[in-house]
């Protein structure tokens, strides 16, 4: 399950580093399987570094809420890992919502873990036994202490040091996927589409209706925007062939990129050449390890990825409150340099939207820098489907970095900052993601620069949408479905609550004729789990009400099951 839900939903981040400590616990360790023990540690450990009394922490209470900054989750889940000897994220702590999630998360987690795993007890090819590390990890050699080193050599290396195919990482993903198995369900992944994705799709020759992919405005596979790739391989070929700083820049960069900024209403804006390369990059190049960066607990990877690489202390607030984020600032403002506040126009996995006039109040009250990852909102919202800003009613310029991905609204590949001209110059010259990195192929540009042009002289396209997703919205609810908190935007969850439910959902729609997605934790909160439904101005109201009564079918089945298998227990 852990495996479906991190290829879909982008929460998990990548392995882990070993984050080395001197620091030892004084708490036993558990035995692995028993949650309740890890927990124990947990608040043990947790007390300790917030100085406080362990009858002051609630295992229930958010992680957010204690106001952790980046060093003190990731130290912390760098001493868990050595507690546990197991390799663990260094995220941990904000991919689980209090410590009874995580200790249930990592019980299970560790006893999964294939023989020899452990870090604390490895053992060589030749069956020699490696002194015990304690998780440290030495400068010098990577595997044991600096005093033991002389007394081994190469042979003592443990082969899954330098193979991958032993690698535990991977040994893990084989079990998981074996899980899969066992379930009887189909993979899910990689699973071809044999034709342009709009409201249908074609899987192995059948076609679908389509809620699977975001082609919002149905801009992929409209004849004007593959005319424009067309033109645009005719004139510069297929690629950019080298950095733009050097000699990769064609006249359709700069025009894109203009029609990026009139369009937001800002003076300038960069593009890259991928979304997530986007907040990677802007995020860790702009700030650095005297500033403080606060995201929203339902923050995208690609935000976390940015934050960690930047070096900066980062403190994840409660989701779309604004309260607590001021509060924290009250705290905390004076203690950094430059402050970073990052929000999304449009969640993907609840379809809800923040309250942008108060993250622009808290943020200059504060004297901070304010980050909207538009990729869900871009070309979605508002009458012009100019994105949050135009949908809220803001001055563009009181947000200093838009971001935006090009592969949804836009049809294409690619990422952009718009903001001021001062901050999309210097990254032009200094960002590694763009300086070190090929420019943006022409024809993506191309089409980019087409779905603008079309979406402006083709505003009919975002009304229309608007009123598919009202339409989806609105119907689900009178069925009695849990659509959550989405409002005013075309990503519409249908809540379920348990996993293997969502699961069997999906399958059984799909045999139907729906092609949807499933998710559940710890992408989204623990018996929360959701398909996930991408409405797109090309769906017909006739397939919305099918799927919607197809949909409300299904549920009924299941929960007719679940009372069956009930009574017959009693």
């Amino acid at each position: 399950m852990e495996l479906l839900n991190q290829v879909w939903n982008g929460k998990e981040s990548s392995p882990a580093t070993v984050v080395t400590s001197d620091h030892k616990s004084t708490v036993s360790s558990p035995k692995l399987s028993q949650a309740s023990s890890i927990a124990t540690w947990l608040v043990s450990k947790l007390a300790e570094v917030l100085e406080l009394d362990a009858q002051e922490i609630d295992i229930h209470r958010d992680f957010t809420d204690y106001g952790l900054n980046s060093i003190e989750a990731v130290n912390l889940s760098g001493e868990l890992e050595n507690f546990l000897g197991h390799r663990l994220s260094p995220t941990l702590l904000w991919d689980h919502d209090n410590i009874e999630a995580l200790a249930e998360y990592l019980a299970e987690y560790v006893a999964k873990q294939p023989t020899g795993n452990s870090q604390a007890h490895l053992e060589t090819s030749s069956g020699r036994s490696i002194p015990e590390t304690n998780g440290h990890i030495s400068a010098k050699n990577g595997l044991i202490p600096n005093q033991d080193a002389e007394k081994l050599d190469n042979q003592d290396i443990p082969p899954e040091y330098h193979h991958f195919h032993l690698y535990p990482e991977y040994r893990k993903l084989q079990l998981q996927q074996e899980e899969i198995k066992a379930l009887g369900v189909n993979n899910p992944f990689f699973t071809p589409q044999e034709r342009v994705v709009n409201n249908t799709t074609q899987i192995g020759g059948r076609e679908l209706i389509n809620y699977a992919t975001y082609n919002y405005l149905g801009m992929c596979g409209d004849p004007v925007i593959s005319q424009a790739a067309k033109d645009a391989i005719d004139l510069y070929g297929t690629s950019a062939c080298a950095s733009r700083l050097l000699s990769g820049e064609k006249p359709l960069h700069r025009e894109l990129e203009k029609e990026i900024a009139e369009f937001i209403g800002t003076e300038d804006s960069i593009v890259y050449v991928g979304g997530h390369a986007t907040n990677v990059t802007t995020i860790s190049h702009l700030f650095g390890k005297n500033d403080l960066i606060l995201h929203d607990s339902l923050s995208h990877n690609s935000i976390l990825q940015g934050c960690i690489l930047s070096g900066a202390s980062i403190i994840a607030f409660p989701h779309n409150d604004c309260q607590a984020l001021d509060k924290i600032l009250q705290e905390r403002r004076h203690q950094y340099q430059r402050v970073l506040i990052v929000i999304e126009g449009v969640y993907s996995t609840d379809g809800d939207i923040p309250d942008l006039p108060q993250f622009i109040a808290v943020k200059k009250r504060h004297k901070a820098f304010l980050m909207v990852d538009e990729a869900h909102s871009i070309g979605v919202l508002g009458k012009h489907g100019r994105g949050v800003g135009e949908f809220c009613g803001v001055d563009p310029a009181d947000v200093d970095l838009w971001m935006g991905t090009l592969s949804k609204s836009f049809a294409s590949c690619g990422g952009y900052i718009a903001g001021c001209a001062a901050v999309v110059e210097y990254l032009k010259y200094t960002s590694p993601g763009f300086v070190y990195s090929v420019g943006i192929a022409p024809p993506n540009a191309a089409s980019v620069l087409a779905s603008i042009r079309l979406l402006k002289a083709e505003p009919e396209r975002v009304a229309l949408l608007h009123q598919r997703a009202k339409l989806f919205l609105e119907l689900a609810q009178k069925q009695g479905l849990n659509t959550g908190t989405s409002k005013d935007s075309p990503v519409i969850p249908i809540i379920v609550g348990d996993a293997l439910k969502s699961v069997q959902l999906s399958q059984n729609l799909f045999k139907r004729g729906i092609n949807v997605p499933f998710m559940f934790y710890p992408s989204v909160p623990q018996n929360a789990a959701r398909l996930r439904f991408f409405i797109t101005c090309n769906h017909t109201e006739e397939q919305i009400r099918f799927t919607v009564n197809t949909l409300a079918q299904e549920v009924a089945k299941l929960q007719q099951d679940d009372s069956t298998q009930t009574s017959s227990l009693e």
